[in-house]
């Protein structure tokens, strides 16, 4: 339910109004090198802060409770808590009767009996995504040679991402993005056939992120109006090297040693400024409902990092398989 991998198995934990939210990391290897240092600049582009993101800012300082003996991991479980500080719960207490649309606050009601925390989102806030920039720092140590790096290249249909910003501020509307991903480094052999392929595992820890609604690999959809002798990759040399790269560094659920590249469709997020309307369960009618608290227009602009960290994560895990 709360846990992702194989080997590499990473667990994340905590609501957003909790006391804290963290990660717990089983099947690192013992040896790599790790601080609390180690973490702070993928935790910073993480942040909060810049337009168009959540005034509620945390210092997300990382502790790292177990698995790190003299700055190296033990080969133990790594558990690593962040405490959160900047909380207005009061924000929330209309969510118990007006759900927010779009959101998971009325699903989450549903399936718990209403039970879950619904401050903040509770357990389903991106939050918790936290704790996946943090497993991914350490699941890049892993790859090492390997370089992941995402990249929002499109907002609110604007390649222009600062004139999308400015315009949702001024329209107090949220919009979605575009994230593309490129992995550069991956030898060949990483992933499986079928339910394991590497497109497979890396879509599972990518939709892990709140608010991805899509992700295409290489060509991705163009693919389909292509025909075969376009999309094939030519095969260069006896490294694999491909002419093209169709195929997005993978046949067959298999990395072939090229880029592996993929895009990522992130929706806008759905505590919009903007009046809507919801079913409220005290009155049994539907309402006009205007989200209250600190949210994101774009959350497509901090989402490049945990993409990363999501990928990594993956890649960890398929390539400590493969090593097994």
């Amino acid at each position: 339910m709360n846990t992702l991998g194989r080997v590499f198995r990473v667990s994340i934990f905590g609501e957003s109004h909790g006391n804290y939210v963290g990660v717990t990391i089983d099947g690192c290897p013992a040896g790599i090198a790790l601080t609390t240092e180690d973490m702070e600049y993928d935790l910073s582009r993480r942040r909060a802060g810049a337009k168009g993101t959540t005034p509620r800012t945390e210092a997300d300082i990382p502790v790292l409770a177990s698995g790190v003996f003299n700055d190296y991991t033990t080969g133990a479980p790594i558990t690593i808590l962040f405490a959160n500080n900047n909380t207005r719960s009061t924000d929330y207490e209309a969510l118990r009767n007006t759900p927010r649309p779009g959101h998971a606050d009325f699903v989450l009601h549903e399936k718990h009996a209403g039970y879950n925390d619904y401050r903040g989102g509770g357990h389903s806030s991106g939050r918790l995504t936290l704790g996946l920039v943090a497993a991914g720092v350490i699941a890049k140590k892993v790859l090492e040679g390997v370089t992941i790096q995402a990249t929002l290249t499109e907002a609110g249909g604007n390649t222009d991402i600062d004139a999308a910003i400015e315009k949702a501020v001024a329209e107090q509307d949220s919009i979605g993005g575009i994230v593309t991903c490129s992995v550069q480094g991956l030898p060949v052999g990483a992933g499986e056939p079928f339910f394991d392929s590497l497109e497979s595992v890396i879509s599972h820890a990518i939709f892990s992120i709140p608010a991805i609604k899509g992700i295409a690999f290489g060509a991705g959809y163009a693919a389909a109006r292509m025909r075969g002798s376009e999309h094939n990759d030519a095969i260069m040399d006896a490294s694999g090297k491909t002419a093209t790269n169709n195929a997005g560094g993978i046949n067959g659920g298999i990395s072939n040693g090229n880029e592996l590249t993929f895009t990522i469709a992130v929706k806008p997020p759905s505590s919009t400024p903007r009046t809507q309307h919801t079913w409220n369960k005290a009155t049994n009618a539907v309402e006009a409902f205007t989200v209250k608290g600190r949210h994101d227009l774009c959350i497509a602009l901090r989402v490049p990092v945990v993409a990363e960290a999501a990928t990594a994560i993956a890649i960890a895990d398929a390539i400590l398989i493969k090593g097994k």
